[in-house]
Protein backbone atom coordinates (compact mmCIF):
# COMPACT_ATOMS: atom_id res chain seq x y z
CA UNK A 1 0.00 0.00 0.00
CA UNK A 2 1.49 3.46 -0.77
CA UNK A 3 1.83 5.95 1.76
CA UNK A 4 0.52 8.29 -1.10
CA UNK A 5 -2.97 7.06 -0.80
CA UNK A 6 -3.24 7.12 2.94
CA UNK A 7 -1.83 10.77 2.44
CA UNK A 8 -4.93 11.55 -0.02
CA UNK A 9 -7.43 9.84 1.65
CA UNK A 10 -6.70 12.51 4.80
CA UNK A 11 -6.72 14.95 2.48
CA UNK A 12 -10.00 14.06 1.39
CA UNK A 13 -10.82 13.79 5.14
CA UNK A 14 -9.83 16.87 6.00
CA UNK A 15 -11.52 18.65 3.30
CA UNK A 16 -14.83 17.29 3.95
CA UNK A 17 -14.83 17.94 7.61
CA UNK A 18 -13.90 22.05 7.11
CA UNK A 19 -16.61 21.75 4.27
CA UNK A 20 -19.23 20.29 6.29
CA UNK A 21 -18.06 22.55 9.73
CA UNK A 22 -18.57 25.68 7.21
CA UNK A 23 -21.99 24.26 5.42
CA UNK A 24 -23.22 23.39 9.07
CA UNK A 25 -22.62 27.21 10.73
CA UNK A 26 -24.25 28.75 7.94
CA UNK A 27 -27.46 26.42 8.57
CA UNK A 28 -27.41 24.30 5.31
CA UNK A 29 -27.67 20.95 7.04
CA UNK A 30 -28.88 19.38 3.83
CA UNK A 31 -25.22 20.16 1.68
CA UNK A 32 -23.00 19.15 4.17
CA UNK A 33 -24.70 16.00 4.39
CA UNK A 34 -24.45 15.79 1.08
CA UNK A 35 -20.62 17.11 0.77
CA UNK A 36 -20.09 14.03 3.75
CA UNK A 37 -21.43 11.33 1.77
CA UNK A 38 -19.61 12.52 -1.47
CA UNK A 39 -16.40 12.64 0.29
CA UNK A 40 -17.12 8.96 1.72
CA UNK A 41 -18.07 8.19 -2.34
CA UNK A 42 -14.83 9.19 -3.27
CA UNK A 43 -12.36 7.86 -0.73
CA UNK A 44 -14.51 4.27 -1.51
CA UNK A 45 -13.65 4.83 -4.88
CA UNK A 46 -10.51 4.81 -4.19
CA UNK A 47 -10.05 2.10 -1.69
CA UNK A 48 -12.16 0.24 -4.07
CA UNK A 49 -9.31 0.37 -6.42
CA UNK A 50 -6.33 -0.44 -4.15
CA UNK A 51 -8.61 -3.69 -3.00
CA UNK A 52 -9.17 -4.60 -6.31
CA UNK A 53 -5.38 -4.62 -7.36
CA UNK A 54 -4.68 -6.70 -3.99
CA UNK A 55 -7.46 -9.68 -5.27
CA UNK A 56 -5.65 -9.57 -8.80
CA UNK A 57 -2.37 -9.91 -7.37
CA UNK A 58 -3.46 -13.19 -5.18
CA UNK A 59 -5.09 -14.27 -8.46
CA UNK A 60 -1.85 -14.21 -10.14
CA UNK A 61 0.20 -15.50 -7.43
CA UNK A 62 -1.62 -18.55 -6.84
CA UNK A 63 -2.84 -18.90 -10.48
CA UNK A 64 -6.83 -18.91 -10.22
Amino acid sequence: MDVDLIFRVAAVGILVAVLNQLLVRSGREEQAMMTTLAGLIVVMMMIIEQINRMFTLIKSTFGF
